[in-house]
């Protein structure tokens, strides 16, 4: 069955005009260092689909052992004509997959010149968040102080038992790579304050704990009720809801960088908000507390201290978040900026655009922008996709044929590798405890049922291309197939 899907998939990616791959990495529960390849494209519904295609076992984590698994498995979809194909290739920001001398990324770029590399978005801001984080030492304390609460609970189910009766909600874990995780931390902590306080009383006024229980419960019950720490969790409070949104947004399958730089602006903005909020008078009482007991940190030190994490936020997100000269081509179809091209042309971004992607006419190229700009019908297309279904469903692909063959490209190149890390949950499920001796192809075969069962069921010749496949396996006495 899993042929007769992979068959599928390889029609469709012989069939689409461009293709990008996702590849990421993971240990499995029998330590075997698996590597997950995904498709990207544009089926001929258009619509974007991203396909799972293979686990790969890998002997080692080598930029040349990585490599030469990937290239095995394009060079089985492509044929060297249709190399061109691919546009994208999209990994994380470790330097054996981004180096650009001796790096996956270059070393598949040696073959298939068009395969732009792109450092996943999504992992781009869990690593925003953790500088933000690891480059102000109070911020730091907070965060460890803040994790080792759930930790408290989690060692101990008499504690858990109590945390219960008091809170009636558990903590959860933190995650040193998934700072939704660490937001959900903080919210609870926020929400739950009094209530959290009142169970380390409990604790440590329990005769049936031992001793290390209470001294730990103590430490925590001072540290609920430090001003300082209660400024570090009303000030992530406000910043990690905007972290949340942009990191859903980022999940998302159908986004472009059109898509990627509105979120961007929406969660700088929410940012500097924060940051211009602390210097307010009704920010400072806030943070200040109700006390008037002597803290360790002063009112300007508050302020300086929220405007460094905002700051910090802000300048990494700039960075992090600048585009290379082949995304820029983003800004010739940002709909929001056509009513100013119509007067200026941005030729600069149409060179770079040009020279990124060479199958494209850049003459012809230039003059169907100059009609899109012009015509107002197309003003309100908010990123590629939706002008790309526009000019699918007004039957301009014909005419408008460069234009198209860029929004395809636009689509089709990959902002996260979410879909990678969603095949690493399957493989989870599949691969346990109780079948850590699973063979490869049993893996993949699962594997590709359980990710691709939608495409399994708009399949409606399914069971007779299984038929077909499995008499066709081999020479047999018996004759299964009948004319």
């Amino acid at each position: 069955m899993a042929a007769v899907i992979r068959a599928r998939i390889t029609e469709e990616v012989k069939s689409a005009s461009f293709v990008a791959i996702q590849a990421d990495e993971t240990t499995d529960v029998s330590t075997q260092t698996q590597m997950v390849m995904v498709l990207r494209y544009i089926d001929g519904s258009h619509a974007v689909q991203e396909r799972f295609f293979e686990f790969v076992p890998l002997s080692s984590s080598t930029a040349d052992s990585i490599a030469t698994a990937i290239m095995e498995r394009l060079n089985s979809l492509f044929t060297e004509e249709e190399r061109g194909k691919l546009i994208a290739q999209a990994y994380d920001g470790a330097n054996v997959m981004r180096g650009e001398k001796a790096g996956v990324q270059q070393k598949v770029r040696e073959h298939y010149k068009n395969a732009h590399y792109l450092h996943c978005y999504a992992h781009q801001l869990n690593l925003i968040m953790q500088q933000a984080t690891s480059q102000v030492p109070a911020v730091r304390v907070f965060f460890s102080d803040l994790n080792g609460i759930s930790s408290f609970f989690s060692r101990s189910p008499k504690r858990t038992t109590i945390l219960d009766q008091v809170v009636a909600r558990r903590l959860p874990r933190a995650s040193a790579t998934r700072w939704n995780f660490n937001s959900r931390v903080v919210n609870t902590v926020y929400e739950n304050l009094d209530d959290l306080i009142e169970c380390f009383e409990a604790i440590s006024t329990d005769g049936s704990f031992d001793c290390t229980t209470v001294r730990e419960a103590s430490g925590y019950l001072r540290m609920l009720q430090d001003d300082d720490f209660k400024f570090f969790l009303h000030l992530f409070h406000q910043i990690m809801p905007h972290v949340d949104i942009m990191y859903q947004q980022l999940q998302k399958k159908d986004i472009d960088a059109v898509f990627i730089k509105r979120a961007l602006q929406s969660f700088t903005s929410s940012v500097q908000a924060i940051r211009d909020q602390s210097s307010s008078p009704e920010q400072q009482q806030v943070a200040a507390g109700t006390t008037g007991k002597m803290r360790a940190l002063g009112e300007q030190d508050k302020q300086r201290l929220s405007k460094e994490v905002c700051d910090t936020i802000l300048g990494h997100a700039n960075e992090r978040f600048s585009f290379t000269s082949h995304l820029e081509s983003a800004t010739l179809l940002q709909g929001d900026l056509f009513e100013q091209y119509c007067h200026v042309f941005p030729d600069e971004a149409l060179n770079t655009t040009a020279k990124a992607y060479p199958m494209l006419n850049k003459a012809k190229l230039k003059t169907e922008l100059s009609l899109i700009y012009e015509s107002p019908d197309f003003k309100g297309c908010s990123g590629a996709l939706a002008l790309y279904q526009v000019l699918q469903r007004n039957n301009l692909h014909e005419t408008l044929s460069e234009t198209v063959a860029l929004l395809n490209i636009l689509i089709t190149t990959p902002m996260t590798t979410a879909e990678a890390e969603r095949c690493f949950s399957t493989l989870k499920r599949i691969k346990t405890f109780l079948r850590n001796s699973m063979g490869q192809d049993r893996l993949n075969a699962l594997a590709m049922l359980s990710m691709e069962r939608e495409l399994v069921r708009n399949m409606p010749d399914f069971n007779e291309r299984v038929i077909d496949h499995f008499a066709a396996l081999k020479e047999r006495r018996a004759k299964f197939q009948y004319k």
